[in-house]
């Protein structure tokens, strides 16, 4: 029988229509579910926050796409919003993209972006970075168009040309994917203020700003993005970079002290934890059985 439940790709695109949309970064299912109860509509799973976290390793295309999928499919599983997720240069050719939308879409996601540079990429903040042609992401927008299988799956074309190739070659690249089927532009690494009002100017679909620390560009509040003309606004990497600091700390103390009795006042209780859980309705449906 036909669910009567709105698709997640559906829940996002109507997440987007009271934007500017604010969507943090998780780097597991349990981080998702807090940022689900603080109020957030919509979470990104983050390419650079999964490579360091699952596997130590930079990010530069290392991580495959079954890898993305079933990390993808833990947050959407343990949320009710939606969730979009980084999916590199496709993992390959158009063909490969292919595969990569059906894996997302059954993993349970909201939708992907797409990068135009080339393999092996690179974070899309540092230098080094060489871009794919723009017939050959065109071809990957092409192929990721007519291969979902719910239209509201939502395709969002990320392009790296502006630190590469410049400005207006960002902005001819945005108007090429959005002319092959992009519903969203992530122009990434944009450098000013004014670099982020002018690309709203000239592309008019919907736009997804990168707020990432230590990068390339300024760092906006949602509220100042949507002004300029951005509906939604991602973190990738600020909680997992705020946890890793926590858990630096917390492990230079206990190798100084030999004891975490001074840590305790900033952990997340027993009670906390299991809260987050559902430990109780756990129990009870134990019970019941």
């Amino acid at each position: 029988m036909a669910s009567n439940n709105p698709s997640a790709g559906t829940k996002f695109r109507e997440a987007l229509e009271d934007g500017p949309l604010l969507i943090p970064g998780v780097f597991n299912a349990l981080v998702a579910r807090m940022a689900e109860r603080a109020g957030f509509r919509a979470l990104y799973q983050s390419g650079a926050a999964l490579s360091a976290g699952l596997a130590g390793v930079p990010d530069i295309g290392l991580m495959t796409q079954t890898e993305f999928a079933e990390q993808g499919r833990y947050l959407a599983n343990a949320i009710t919003i939606p969730v979009i997720s980084d999916a590199d240069t496709g993992f390959g050719d158009a063909l490969a993209v292919e595969r990569t939308v059906a894996l997302y879409e059954s993993a349970g996601l909201a939708g992907l972006h797409l990068e135009d540079q080339q393999f092996p990429k690179r974070c899309g903040h540092l230098s080094g970075k060489t871009l794919v042609s723009t017939e050959a992401m065109v071809a990957k927008i092409e192929a990721a168009v007519r291969s979902r299988r719910d239209p509201s799956f939502v395709l969002i074309a990320r392009t790296d040309a502006r630190a590469v190739a410049g400005f207006e070659e960002a902005v001819d690249r945005a108007l090429a994917y959005v002319d092959a089927g992009a519903d969203m532009i992530f122009p990434e690494a944009l450098q000013s203020t004014d670099e982020f009002a002018r690309f709203a100017e000239q592309v008019s679909v919907p736009l997804m700003a990168n707020m990432t620390e230590f990068g390339k560009s300024p760092l906006l509040s949602a509220g100042e993005l949507g002004d300029l003309g951005y509906q939604a606004v991602i973190m990738p990497v600020t909680l997992f970079r705020i946890a890793m600091k926590a858990v630096e700390q917390g492990l230079g103390e206990i190798a100084r002290t030999g004891t975490q009795r001074d840590l305790v006042e900033r952990m997340q209780t027993r009670a906390e934890l299991y809260d987050l859980l559902g430990y109780a309705d756990f129990e009870r449906r134990d019970r019941d059985f």
